[in-house]
């Protein structure tokens, strides 16, 4: 069960390192996310870039690269702890993906996708939860890091087991969105627009 568990993690981390929105954005004769806009390589900032179809199409694919990894190794019958690092070992790969020089987004899609094994009813709630807080705030940072927060709560009243493993992913995040809670206390962080081609 190690042996399966470390390389389920190390597939994880893999898959996790394939950048969507790079690889989106390259495919469409798109600018590099990484050097326009917020320069992260995400849907939010693929969305300011071109359109909202292009984004959901990277946040799709975000999401599956959390969601194949972990729903893989929880039909192997792989510990709900070691589940945890797994999903943290896709948002890593996100964040720092060996394929594209260590430079990666901020990997709020992949935990998510990392979450929906646990069940739809939370899926839908963390989506509810961040259309919620971005379309009040208009900050889609203070969306992820609210929704991030608050998803070991609806875990633990859905399905206890798993509270561990989302603490480890909502830890992570909000760590990767260090730099954006110093930016929206200080009142410079950009809310989410789109550029309007005509």
């Amino acid at each position: 069960m190690l042996l399966l568990t470390l390389t389920m993690i190390i597939v994880a981390y893999l898959i996790g390192s394939i950048s969507s929105a790079i690889l989106v954005c390259k495919l469409l004769g798109l600018p590099d996310p990484r050097t326009t806009g917020s320069q992260n390589p995400g849907a939010t900032n693929v969305l300011r870039m071109s359109n909202a179809f292009t984004a959901a199409t990277v946040l799709f694919l975000d999401i599956l690269k959390g969601t194949i990894p972990v729903w893989g190794a929880f039909f192997l019958h792989v510990d709900s702890l070691y589940l945890g690092f797994i999903g943290v070992a896709a948002c890593l790969g996100h964040i720092y993906p060996i394929f594209f020089n260590f430079k990666g987004g901020k990997a709020v899609a992949t935990a998510l996708g990392t979450l929906l094994p646990i069940g739809f009813t939370l899926g839908g709630l963390l989506i509810l939860t961040w259309i919620v807080v971005a379309k009040i705030s208009k900050y889609s940072s203070l969306a992820a890091i609210v929704t991030v927060s608050i998803a070991p709560l609806y875990v633990y009243f859905l399905k206890p087991l798993y509270v561990y493993p989302t603490l480890m992913l909502s830890a992570l995040i909000i760590f990767r969105h260090r730099d954006n809670i110093k930016r929206l206390l200080n009142g410079t962080e950009d809310k989410i627009t789109r550029k309007i081609k005509s």
